[in-house]
């Protein structure tokens, strides 16, 4: 009996090293910024060089892996990074994009009332999202904006 468990661990032990030194796999989603400032490094972990310091509370990334603490994240110019996960946050977040001031109406109708303009690289709170809108939130607007004007969405994600 002993000796068939030993023949397992040596058998799996291998299997688990390199499970471990393979990222986790996850369903793609979007995160935010939870700390004012991160860094943005080239590898799971701190001896790898840092890529960029994200200084903005709230911004918004696509995760896609994990590693350890570690995960692996993609920013809206298309930068791919690891930051720790404790740096991160669920809440969902999205970046104005485009030139121009993006218009914020109060319904999802294009012709409703106007209640707010958003910069370029402005971060609203996103709340719900329909085929062509997003209700977004930020200081004291609540409204909808178009979503060719926002990224932090998968196009054609509907939620509420």
């Amino acid at each position: 009996m002993r000796g068939a468990l030993l023949v397992l661990l040596a058998v799996l032990l291998p299997v688990a090293a390199r499970a471990a030194d393979t990222p986790t796999p996850f369903r793609p989603h979007y995160v935010s910024q939870r700390a004012a400032q991160v860094s943005l490094r080239e590898g799971p972990g701190y001896d790898y060089r840092i890529l960029w310091v994200y200084r903005h509370k709230g911004y918004p990334f696509r995760e896609s892996a994990s590693f350890d603490i570690w995960r692996r994240v993609t920013a809206a110019d298309g930068t791919v990074g690891w930051i720790n996960g404790q740096m991160l946050s669920d809440s969902r977040t999205v970046l104005v994009t485009g030139e121009g001031r993006a218009e914020i109406h109060k319904s999802p109708e294009p012709d409703s009332r106007l209640v707010g303009l958003a910069e370029p690289d402005a971060v609203l709170s996103v709340k719900a999202c329909d085929a062509d809108v997003c209700r977004v939130r930020a200081d004291h607007v609540d409204g909808w904006i178009a979503r060719s004007r926002i990224w932090g969405t998968d196009p054609g994600e509907v939620f509420k």
